[in-house]
């Protein structure tokens, strides 16, 4: 065993009918070393559910709140890195897109963000306590645990949303790595910036400047995770101006600089990232393009790099 522990983790799509909504439903245990507890930050992403079917993690949020031995957990879109120290735990974890976040969340993502909550307890995520049940029921059998999950979000539908077009117009936008202002982000939606602005607040949880931001760091943090030949410039994203403007990112997202983070260990990011991209075909939930929109075209970098 190593000596930060074992972590297993199988990510699984969602079916057809929901894809848009979700990134991934994702199985994961965790295994501590003797005497000891898997520790690790976890980089932002969008709005997350854990259901715990053993143990328990304590958590917190860069900069903001703390949460301790909640069996389900539901965590806001992130701008900041979330902590947590487990002993040996069982959970499924289920990724909401911001077009999920638009089908199943009544609260605006602004009002969630950067906050852990207790599932059973915070009215923004009571809707989904009954999941909860319904995985336990399922006795540890995966198969029956996905399909309740699956069941559960199925009867949650309701009518198309009338947002969507627009939500998924911003979304595509953000990950594309051309789209380096808001100025193109506006212009690819399709709307005006107040209305973009608005949909960023309901859906997305950020300005959309941050969510930019996000994505520019995002892209560098994940190369670098997944290449360990790479050193902190080599990963940079093209969009950066110079490393200082990156370190600055690095210490609002992450609350260290890239050279203690590199000196870490990441059992948990490790893992999921490198299982994540061979199932999934992105690292982090954060690169995930909304779903049925096609790609447009090989990158090869951004406007201000060329």
């Amino acid at each position: 065993m190593s000596l930060h522990g074992e972590v297993h983790a199988r990510f699984h799509p969602p079916p057809e009918d929901l894809r848009r909504y979700f990134t991934t439903f994702y199985l994961t245990e965790m295994i501590p070393p003797p005497g000891g507890a898997v520790v690790d930050a976890l980089q932002p992403e969008w709005a997350n559910l854990r259901f715990f079917t053993h143990g328990a993690p304590d958590g917190w949020i860069e900069g903001g709140n703390a949460l301790g031995g909640a069996s389900y957990v539901g965590i806001g879109p992130t701008s900041r890195s979330t902590h947590f120290t487990v002993g040996a735990c069982r959970f499924w974890g289920i990724g909401l897109l911001p077009l999920g976040w638009a089908a199943f969340m009544a609260a605006p993502a602004s009002s969630c963000t950067n906050l852990l909550a207790d599932g059973h307890a915070e009215p923004a995520w009571t809707a989904f306590a009954p999941l909860h049940g319904a995985i336990l029921a399922a006795g540890r059998d995966p198969e029956r645990e996905y399909a309740a999950i699956v069941d559960h979000f199925r009867a949650l539908l309701g009518k198309p949303l009338r947002d969507e077009r627009l939500i998924t117009a911003i979304h595509d936008a953000i990950v594309d790595p051309m789209v380096a202002s808001v100025s193109q982000l506006v212009e690819r939606a399709g709307a005006s910036q107040k209305t973009v602005e608005r949909a960023c607040h309901r859906y997305f949880g950020f300005t959309p400047r941050l969510l930019l931001r996000r994505q520019r760091f995002m892209r560098s943090l994940s190369k670098f995770m997944l290449d360990p030949t790479l050193n902190w410039i080599g990963a940079m994203d093209p969009n950066y101006h110079d490393q200082a403007q990156f370190v600055r990112d690095f210490r609002e997202f992450m609350g260290t600089t890239p050279g203690e983070y590199a000196a870490q260990p990441h059992p948990v990011l490790d893992t999921f990232m490198r299982e994540r991209l061979r199932v999934a075909g992105s690292p982090v939930q954060t690169l995930d393009r909304p779903e049925g929109v096609k790609p447009r075209g090989p990158r090869s970098g951004s406007p201000r790099a060329k």
